[in-house]
């Protein structure tokens, strides 16, 4: 592969460990969603570029090396892409930043994340092992894991170089085969960080990226013949038509999907870090995310005083230049998007809300073609209105008042989503009786973030199924194969012949 330069004007897709053009040579634009300026040209993926992509990965797997590597080898290139992308680290950063349109901030915590997700599988792989289990006397049994074998990927906008390495790292790590489908809107990071993996040492047809429309690379992946198992992170209603479409073939499937996350804060908690914690729980990466806790439940005792400080901070945000460490909320990552929340906060206000801080769109000094939403809080809502079931992907928070414990519970389960869930409380009995009747995958106690390299990251119900980001995803990547020998000294005769 060519010299490994970050930002360029035209990025091509990554097939058989080769840049190349689409097969139509069409190529579509990405944009900076601060500036709403074109940023480059990416190569659009047809359905016959996922066949190449499909056929250099099944013959990387059926006949390359990659997977037959002892796990050791496997694990010093996951070092080394690791160690890689720190020393591009601000390169990274500021493609990031540029095709996403989120703070500075929030792109180095999420690239740090990334670089640490392949050296946790780099260790987790040495020790995802089979088991020998006890038979009856003559025989013997044993277990191996083996890789699952062509893997079809397909990842969303709001993460773009985080998500892929949480698809990428395990499945790499396991032995499979990859074919990446970026988020047309944020391309770029997933295409760069697939070279860097062919830098570090990984073969060629090992990993390969085909950007492109959902409607057409989505489901050429999704349906492909020559892939074993999908694994996706996005909406709901395009999870159900993967997992639908999937089926016709039997792939095994991962679905990470949507959240409408509660938040709750017991008369009891510590105010001001509940206060801090609320306000990254849902405007951080501008409310862009699928476990942002956007629903929030206060309890009376506390409401004013909570309510006081919560809107005086929001109001404080700084929104800016997405690349001044000063800059606290990122633009919205698109057009359409922006028109969606605000579709949104306006529902709310026809059906009785009160919009007491933000709701319109706001123009940023020097970033004045961007798109850009104020951090919005709502209050005088039901759990009947569609801004509160429904996930708005924004900075947009609704607020709810509870009077006791099971009252809380019952307001935190009334969702069709399971993803996360937030407690602020310093009882740890309260803590711990909530946390287990809560029916969601992630539940955060006194604690604004929802995942480090190691933790389980998944949902429940419409949320979705399979665990990310820790050893158990491991399993998601591999078959469990049995071997069940004889070593007795007289011959076996069942029948009796």
């Amino acid at each position: 592969m060519e010299k490994l330069d970050l930002k360029r004007d035209y990025y091509q897709m990554i097939i058989n460990g080769e840049r190349v053009d689409a097969i139509s040579k069409e190529t579509f634009t990405t944009y900076n969603p601060a500036t709403g300026a074109p940023l480059a040209q990416v190569a659009k993926a047809s359905k016959e570029d996922v066949d190449r992509a499909v056929n250099a990965a099944r013959n990387a797997f059926e006949n390359g090396k990659w997977r037959r590597f002892p796990v050791n080898k496997r694990s010093r290139v996951m070092n080394k892409i690791a160690s890689f992308m720190r020393a591009r680290f601000n390169e990274l950063v500021e493609l990031e930043v540029l095709n996403s349109g989120k703070s500075l901030s929030a792109a180095q915590g999420q690239v740090m994340q990334a670089i640490e997700d392949f050296e946790f599988y780099a260790g987790a792989i040495v020790g995802h092992r089979g088991e020998v289990n006890n038979m009856p006397f003559g025989f013997f049994n044993y277990t191996q894991k083996e890789p699952v074998g062509v893997c079809g990927q397909i990842i969303p906008w709001n993460y773009p170089i985080m998500m892929a390495a949480w698809k990428i790292a395990p499945a790499i790590a396991a032995g499979c085969s990859i074919v990446l489908k970026p988020a047309s809107l944020t391309p770029l990071t997933a295409i760069v960080l697939t070279e860097i993996c062919h830098e570090a040492g990984v073969p060629e047809g090992v990993v390969n990226v085909v950007p492109g429309p959902g409607s057409t690379v989505g489901d050429a992946i999704v349906e492909h013949p020559g892939i074993d198992k999908v694994a996706f992170t996005g909406s709901t209603p395009i999870g159900k038509d993967i997992m639908e479409k999937a089926s016709q073939t039997l792939k095994r499937v991962t679905l990470e999907l949507g959240g409408k996350s509660p938040n709750i804060v017991f008369a009891d908690a510590d105010i001001d870090a509940a206060v801090y914690g609320s306000l990254f729980g849902i405007f951080y990466n501008t409310g862009q995310s699928c476990e942002a806790r956007s629903r929030l439940y206060v309890h009376a005792d506390i409401y004013e005083e909570f309510m006081e400080k919560f809107i005086e901070k929001t109001k404080q945000l700084r929104l800016g230049d997405p690349m001044d460490q000063g800059t606290q909320v990122g633009a919205i990552i698109s057009r359409d998007q922006l028109e969606v929340i605000d579709g949104y906060v306006q529902s709310a206000i026809e059906d009785g809300a009160t919009v007491v801080t933000g709701g319109q769109e706001v123009k940023v000094e020097g970033f004045e073609n961007g798109y850009w939403y104020a951090p919005t809080i709502i209050t005088d809502v039901n759990h009947d209105m569609k801004v509160v079931q429904e996930e708005i992907f924004g900075p947009v928070v609704v607020v709810m008042k509870f009077s006791d414990e099971k009252e809380a519970i019952k307001l935190a389960n009334d969702t069709e989503f399971g993803l996360g869930s937030a407690i602020w409380t310093k009882d740890q009995g309260r803590a711990t009786r909530v946390a287990n009747q809560i029916r969601a995958g992630i539940v955060m106690v006194n604690c604004p973030f929802s995942a480090f390299p190691g933790t389980p990251f998944g949902g429940y119900k419409q949320s979705g199924f399979g665990r990310e980001l820790c050893i158990e995803t491991l399993d998601l990547y591999t078959e469990t194969k049995s071997v069940l020998a004889y070593y007795g000294g007289k011959p076996l005769n069942p029948l009796g012949v």
